[in-house]
């Protein structure tokens, strides 16, 4: 029986495009191999968003080349959105890629393997998202919590984003068949879903928009909790900002990126939307859920950038008080049209990144510390690091491990948090009256 290796690089959709891909492999007959050393198939699932990402698979195709000239039969597919970028110039520059498959092409693996056993250097790169998720086997899970693509695709054009163009235009799925999938999921023990897309609060598969399907995924029992990632403050519509406070599933996280606390940047990003906008929406939707955690993305040294934006970016930081967040230096990806603009001295750059992400460190700190005492609510959905011990998620997505049995993975039972670490907290499971 063959095996495979699935590599996965960067962010959720990625993850979850692994996780199909391996799903779709295991319907055709193979199995999973813990690394590329016993696999027969390595697939590289690529991210295009940071600096040197094509470089980092190239690598990685550097390291996977003296095996398979070791080992006559192993083939090796590079995926996702570097595949997408990159094309045909994958193949021409690393001859030992055996097949190129883009994101929207992943139901074709298979298939695609299956030419480039002929002797075939294989690139598909076309756009077909409706024949993707038509295509794609019934999931298969394990565990209690799994994500839920809903929509794909991009049309913000942020002019440092590569998405739109490696992901496509913006697309939803059906409502229906988005619910049919989640009562799937839950008949195979998922307890929580987490709804993925580019832009998924940009969902459009129905009418009343992401708050409606989180209305109806809501219904299904069985289904304990609903997330959704990655939104846009744009496309944050008042329906969705009250399912926050009447929807009991919804959990209170959000990820909601702004980028930029300086509207002069802001519009430099092609972003629509203005610091003091993002302010007042995070002021709607904590009015709707108060004890709202909320998480976002930064870059700085965007193009342009002066150390008064930079402050602006800090004032925004100390204003809303995030529970974490992703920060970034900006890195130029070809073809966007922030590309060819003139750099911020990097020296700068890294300074601004130390300072900025201090001050995050300091909120998600604070945010732990308050949390100590409280009793909380965890599901738990894998084994600790030690023997004896579980892990979960709290409903504010905070990571938390306690000493507890393995029967109570997939549970939700009452935590008390009693310590914190710099990425988890630790609690006691409170024994039930």
């Amino acid at each position: 029986m063959p095996r495979f290796h699935v590599k996965t690089y960067g962010c959720q959709m990625n993850v979850h495009d692994g996780e199909r891909m391996a799903e779709t492999l295991v319907a055709r007959g193979w199995t999973a191999a813990d690394s590329p050393e016993d696999a027969d198939l390595v697939v590289l699932n690529t991210c295009h968003i940071r600096e040197k990402a094509a470089e980092k698979v190239y690598s990685d195709i550097g390291r996977l080349r003296p095996l398979k000239a070791a080992r006559p039969g192993m083939r090796i597919a590079v995926a996702g959105c570097v595949a997408q970028a990159e094309g045909a110039e994958i193949v021409a520059r690393a001859p030992a890629v055996d097949v190129v498959v883009g994101p929207q092409a992943i139901q074709d693996l298979p298939a695609l393997l299956d030419r480039a056993a002929l002797g075939e250097a294989v690139v598909e790169t076309g756009f077909r998202p409706d024949e993707k998720f038509a295509r794609l086997p019934p999931r298969r899970v394990r565990g209690p919590s799994a994500f839920l693509t809903v929509q794909e695709g991009c049309d913000k054009f942020c002019s440092f984003c590569v998405v739109p163009y490696t992901r496509g235009a913006e697309i939803s799925r059906p409502l229906a068949r988005l619910v049919a999938e989640a009562e799937m999921l839950v008949r195979q023990g998922v307890r929580e879903v987490t709804l993925l897309g580019q832009n998924v609060n940009a969902w459009h598969g129905a009418e009343g928009g992401l708050a409606a399907l989180i209305a109806a995924l809501a219904r299904i029992e069985g289904l304990w909790r609903i997330r959704y990632t990655t939104s846009h403050p744009n496309d944050m519509d008042e329906a969705l900002i009250e399912a926050h406070g009447t929807q009991p599933k919804l959990m209170p996280y959000l990820h909601l990126p702004v980028q930029s606390g300086s509207d002069r940047i802001l519009k430099a990003m092609n972003r629509k939307h203005r610091a003091e906008d993002y302010l007042r929406l995070v002021e709607r939707l904590r009015a709707a859920r108060p004890d709202l955690a909320l998480s976002s993305d930064f870059i700085v040294g965007f193009p342009g950038e002066t150390e008064d934006d930079f402050a602006q970016t800090l004032a925004l930081v100390e204003a809303v008080g995030f529970a974490s967040a992703y920060s970034f230096k900006f890195s130029p990806r070809p073809g966007t049209p922030a590309a060819d603009r003139p750099a911020v001295d990097p020296h700068e750059a890294d300074d601004r990144l130390r300072r900025l992400q201090a001050l995050i460190d300091r909120q998600a700190r604070a945010a732990q510390q308050a949390a100590l005492g409280r009793t909380v609510r965890v599901l738990w959905d894998k084994p600790g690091r030690h023997p004896g011990q579980i892990a979960g998620r709290s409903e504010h997505a905070a990571a938390v491990h306690a000493e507890g049995e393995a029967r109570l993975i997939g549970t939700i039972t009452p935590v008390r948090l009693v310590a914190a670490a710099p990425h988890s907290l630790r609690g006691e499971i409170v024994p039930a009256a």
